[in-house]
């Protein structure tokens, strides 16, 4: 019966080819309409490692102002101290554990006609890598030995390597970046978590480094942050290792815990850490220590703006206005029809019947306006890409992938059908005799 419903359905559909549009159109504006921001806000709130987003946590230590939270009402900072962080990295409480910042470097290429050029980089220990999945094209990522001598080791991001070394293997060869030699041990294959969970305090949308190399280098060579710094008390001195010695917040610290048990025993120890810290005259404020893995801290973050959230529920909002349009529109349709439902209920079609063809042919129209949704979707995608080309990151949030396609459609299909149920109901209601008076 559903074949013979759906042959109905078209001959109705092409019977009244302007009414059949105008509902299209309707629908197919309102699932365009709201399917781009739901395409950013899925983008935006997705698990940038899914399978290890559980096992992976964010170090905070409450270390701020004893006067005035980092964040209100209560947050501690979202980054840690130089002291701190090598503290507790060179304590090995966790699994693994990551400390790094963001610095720049200058690259000098040893081929003729190459000018040096600037890369985004990172400071990092080893356990960056292995602990964020992080693929490799050649190589591998250098060992801890290497972060215990300061080796001058780098791992190049694959734009890097192209632009260097043609795309060839470089590992064991050398780059020279800010007059110093770095031996290559590893090439990174495509890599771009979104959010750039590691580090959303600088850019959380952001291009992940171009390079990366051990934390104890930078350190030795005095490198800056060029990412956020933050201080709640002056530094006494303007050198390096007042600097380090200063309650300044700039590193990120991430750990790798695996079950209930461990978190817990690691935040006891993180508790000890600073009542330790205390007793020399340090961490002023409340113990305010926090864990939070990786979904956690994307939320704590705000990673996903409430400016978003709020374009969401106009989206849907408009959504819901066509197709309160869709449903006048397809009333209309049904009444201008009210003669033949009546001729078919006297010929002996049940009021289930006369359901299923209207409903039937509802999807129909849901079909194509889920179709015809995606294509407007595309283009409001387009737009904002057009509206904010001048981010690097923007490509990435309106990407439209399979799952978002299907979610326009089914949603169109949905749609279609609640807009349908208040016009058929009208249409079963509608009795045979009344109407075959009037033919």
């Amino acid at each position: 019966m559903i074949s013979y419903y759906a042959k109905l359905g078209l001959l109705s559909i092409r019977q009244n080819p302007v009414l059949s549009a105008l509902m299209v159109a309707a629908i197919a504006t309102g699932i365009g309409a709201c399917m781009t921001i739901v395409n950013i806000d899925y983008v935006m709130s997705g698990n940038p490692i899914p399978h290890r987003s559980s096992l992976l946590y964010h170090v905070q230590l409450d270390s701020w102002d004893p006067y005035e939270a980092a964040e209100e009402p209560n947050e501690p900072p979202d980054q840690v101290t130089y002291l701190d962080g090598t503290a507790l990295l060179k304590a090995g409480k966790a699994r693994r554990q990551v400390l790094s910042y963001r610095t720049g470097r200058v690259i000098q290429p040893d081929g003729d006609g190459q000018l040096p050029f600037q890369v985004s980089s990172r400071s990092t220990s080893a356990d960056f890598f292995s602990m964020f999945d992080v693929p490799f094209l050649y190589g591998s990522a250098w060992d801890k030995a290497a972060d215990d001598s300061a080796a001058y080791v780098v791992v190049l991001g694959r734009e890097v390597n192209e632009q260097l070394f043609g795309g060839q293997d470089p590992v064991g060869r050398n780059v020279v970046m800010n007059g110093d030699t770095y031996r290559v041990t590893g090439v990174l294959d495509n890599w771009q978590p979104t959010p750039k969970f590691y580090d959303v305090s600088n850019q959380s949308f952001g291009e992940v480094e171009e390079v990366y190399f051990p934390l104890s280098v930078s350190i030795a060579e005095e490198l800056s942050s060029s990412g956020n710094t933050n201080c709640w008390k002056p530094v006494p001195e303007t050198t390096w290792q007042a600097f380090l010695n200063s309650e300044c917040v700039w590193m990120q610290l991430w750990v790798e815990l695996h079950g209930e048990t461990e978190r817990s025993d690691y935040l006891a120890y993180l508790d000890a850490y600073v009542e330790s810290q205390k007793a020399i005259g340090r961490f002023p404020r409340p113990l305010n220590n926090r864990l939070y893995n990786v979904m956690e801290w994307m939320q704590n973050q705000e990673v996903v703006e409430s400016d978003v959230k709020v374009l969401l529920g106009l989206a849907v909002l408009f959504l819901v206005v066509c197709l309160l349009n869709t449903i006048g529109l397809l009333l209309a349709k049904i009444m201008r029809r009210a003669g033949d439902i009546g001729l078919r209920r006297a010929l002996g079609a049940s009021r289930n019947a006369v359901f299923a063809q209207y409903i039937v042919e509802a999807g129909l129209i849901g079909i194509v306006g889920g179709v015809a949704g995606i294509g407007m979707t595309m283009l409001g995608l387009q737009g904002i890409r057009i509206l904010y080309g001048e981010f690097d990151f923007i490509d990435r949030l309106v990407h439209l992938d399979w799952i978002m396609m299907s979610t326009a459609i089914i949603l169109a299909i949905v749609s279609a059908l609640a807009a349908a149920l208040y016009p058929t109901w009208r249409a079963c209601g509608i009795h045979p005799a009344s109407q075959l008076k009037s033919l």
